[in-house]
């Protein structure tokens, strides 16, 4: 759902410019947060994880974040656990895609709801570091046009719809564009719905979204191919400035290092890398 083209330097500022939340060294196995990164929580001696109401298959399962399965309450559960929290420690609240990361103050510790990381979105919050790199698809009707012909120039002679704000949206315009102009929905789902109705010829949203659409949430739908990876990824949303994602950055860094990460992604998003890649 969340796409642009990343700037080095927002990931860098993620991860170094902020001021440090004290030692972390916490094991999965459940070790007391340190006081440093305890001193930055939102209600203490608590994890708070936002993320949207619904959630969907594979990010989450059976809209329930807090069972740990999915591969985003998987994550959130793995990051707490390498700082020290116990899963009870752990708080679910929730939080709409986008004012998760519109400006001021945030109700959570972090928010976790594919949010990729651009520049924009960085100078109203604070990312991690990229918890999944992720790619963007083309979601069509079964039959239609788009569906066979999607080469760079036949890409451009198509109607598409997409949600406000996201980086599928930003993909269109910037990527393929089309000689005519996307038209815009508030939410995901009512671009869908415009698919379905055939208003529109496509939508672009990443892949492993745009293969839970194309399997389970729409009729007669496809995943038509995925596009070659522009740096997007995924990360955590703080409040601006906000020191805790010093501790958690760690905690991402130890769970790369161990291949817990790699396992987890082996574990609910395989099927991603199965799709054909074609240029916009």
């Amino acid at each position: 759902m969340r796409r642009i083209l990343l700037v080095a330097a927002v990931a860098a500022a993620a991860s170094a410019g902020l001021v440090a939340c004290g030692s972390q060294s916490a094991p999965s196995g459940g070790a007391a947060p340190s006081s440093g990164c305890q001193s930055e929580l939102y209600q203490k001696g608590a994890l708070t994880v936002a993320t949207d109401n619904p959630v969907f298959t594979p990010w989450f399962e059976k809209n329930n974040p807090a069972n740990g399965k999915g591969y985003e309450s998987a994550v959130a559960y793995a990051i707490a656990a390498q700082m020290g929290f116990s899963k009870p420690q752990v708080h679910w609240v929730h939080e709409s895609f986008t004012s998760a990361y519109a400006p001021g103050p945030k109700k959570f510790d972090f928010d976790i709801n594919e949010v990729s990381v651009t520049a924009q979105r960085a100078t109203a919050v604070t990312f991690s570091a990229s918890y999944y790199d992720v790619q963007q698809s083309v979601v069509a009707l079964k039959g239609t046009p788009i569906a066979t012909k999607h080469s760079p120039a036949q890409l451009k002679t198509y109607l598409y719809g997409d949600q406000i704000g996201t980086t599928g949206l930003t993909f269109i315009t910037t990527k393929i564009q089309p000689t005519t102009t996307p038209k815009v929905f508030d939410t995901l789902s009512e671009a869908a719905s415009a698919l379905e109705a055939r208003r529109i010829a496509a939508l672009v949203t990443d892949t492993p979204t745009a293969q839970f659409m194309a399997t389970a949430q729409l009729k007669h739908a496809v995943l038509v191919a995925q596009f070659p990876t522009v740096g997007e990824h995924y990360g955590l949303v703080f409040h601006l400035g906000n020191p805790l994602v010093s501790c958690v950055n760690k905690a991402i860094t130890a769970l790369k290092s161990n291949g817990k990460l790699a396992a987890l992604q082996q574990q609910y998003l395989k099927i991603y890398t199965s799709f054909p890649t074609i240029q916009p």
